[in-house]
């Protein structure tokens, strides 16, 4: 009987299961953010600075930033353990037409957006190995979005299995190439010092930001720890112990990365390559590095979509469920016990997004700006919860109000160095996600009326 309880609710839809630990979450939080980007931005972000040393001081600046993030989505997490995770932090705080803004910048934009730049990411990486026409190297893409779509609709364990396995090899991975850097590199570590005027001149502040933005694009992913929190066994231990170690593991495994690609290449290597990671390994190791560098990216990707698809669709049910969105998604599969429709919906506007807009540059383009106008709704979220009273039961950050103030206006100075430097795709990005606005009037004024 009481396993029936726990499968069924009281309304009679069936429960989401909570069995995820702290090594799921933190699988969950490492494997979503290292995705691609350790691989794909370090050279386009060596055309912006001069030198290593201003570059890894950028890498280390945003890495405590995020750590500080990641701090407040910890508490956060831990005073409303529910599904949905952000969604329901800028709910509670401003009310349900700011949660749907963000729920409708999460499915148009935000998380299905990755999900189809890393989709194209395997694709390209898979054609190292097999020569691949445009059509096939589509239909590839496409078929890895619906892969992971049918993993985590038939069930949050055998996706967390994945995620496990995926990330313990991803992190082993670039570990390695870490280590052989440190190790095999010795002679070349003169290279680290070489400079050279930046090849893209957006002024020196406009560089910066740009630096700073792609940056901020490759740590994306542990805001999504939060989300199946209704399926952690524990949320309120989970969710920190989650940040504090994967948070600490991605920092340093980024630091490093950065110091071996500098150390082997030069900045002057790192420009004039375009597989970075695969070009140091072929340096380190010969031919087969770049083989086995291929497979890790790929790795990597799909550890990122699984990842994305098992936190995301938490946002659209929860929505749903909250009477703001399609009733439709508002389901929990009988037998899976996922929001299954959900992640159905994920993977069809995913591939939507690949099929039209067909490019990982321009897919992810303005992503990061619409991520951090949200992370700075959930920052003053933070402080409004903590004005409502507290809870001896949640965990609490170190040094409120001090650390999110820092965090909340260095999140404020990089969108508007962002909309001052690049005010053209600023508004668009903001006119896209202003779409959602009528639709947030119904949907809101109906949940009212019921």
């Amino acid at each position: 009987m009481s396993k029936l309880k726990e499968a069924v609710s009281d309304s009679g839809q069936p429960r989401l299961r909570r069995v995820l630990g702290v090594q799921d979450g933190i699988a969950i939080l490492i494997g979503i953010t290292i995705g691609a980007g350790i691989y794909s931005t370090p050279q386009i972000i060596a055309s912006y600075l001069p030198d290593f040393f201003s570059i890894i001081t950028l890498w280390i600046i945003v890495g405590v930033f995020v750590f500080v993030g990641s701090l407040i989505y910890a508490e956060l997490g831990t005073r409303l353990p529910n599904t949905g995770g952000e969604y329901v932090y800028i709910s509670r705080a401003f009310g349900p037409y700011a949660g749907f803004m963000f729920g409708w910048a999460q499915l148009f934009i935000i998380r299905t957006s990755p999900v189809a730049g890393l989709a194209i990411i395997t694709s390209n990486y898979l054609g190292y190995f097999v020569e691949l026409s445009d059509l096939a190297h589509t239909l590839f893409a496409l078929l890895v979005i619906g892969f992971f779509g049918a993993l985590n609709y038939a069930g949050i364990q055998r996706a967390s299995l994945f995620q496990k396995m995926s990330t313990l090899l991803k992190v082993v991975g670039l570990f390695l190439l870490v280590a052989a850097g440190l190790i095999l590199a010795d002679s070349q570590s003169h290279l680290l010092s070489t400079s050279a005027p930046a090849t893209t001149d957006l002024g020196p502040a406009g560089n910066l930001v740009a630096a700073l933005m792609l940056i901020v694009f490759t740590h994306a992913g542990w805001d999504r720890v939060g989300y199946p929190a209704e399926e952690m066994k524990n949320p309120g231990r989970v969710i920190p112990l989650t940040m504090f170690i994967g948070m600490s593991i991605i920092i340093v495994l980024y630091v490093g990365a950065n110091f071996v690609y500098y150390q082997t290449l030069g900045i002057e290597g790192l420009r004039n390559s375009t597989i970075v990671a695969s070009d140091v390994a072929t340096k380190l190791i010969g031919p087969i590095g770049a083989a086995v560098t291929a497979v890790l990216v790929m790795i990597s990707a799909m550890g990122s979509i699984n990842g994305t698809m098992m936190t995301a669709p938490r946002a659209y049910y929860a929505m749903a469920k909250d009477g703001i969105f399609f009733q439709w998604l508002n389901h929990i599969h009988p037998k899976f016990r996922t929001p299954s429709r959900a992640v159905i919906a994920h993977c069809v506007w995913g591939g939507v997004i690949l099929l039209v807009r067909g490019q990982f540059e321009t897919i992810v383009a303005g992503m990061v700006f619409a991520i951090l106008i949200f992370y700075s709704f959930t920052t003053v979220a933070l402080f409004k919860l903590r004005s409502q009273g507290d809870n001896e039961n949640v965990y609490r950050m170190p040094f409120y109000p001090v650390l999110p103030g820092i965090y909340l206006l260095g999140i404020v100075a990089l969108l508007l160095s962002r909309a001052y430097f690049e005010w053209e795709k600023s508004l668009m990005d903001l006119a896209f996600i202003a779409t959602g606005l009528p639709f947030a009037v119904v949907w809101c004024r109906k949940a009212k009326r019921g």
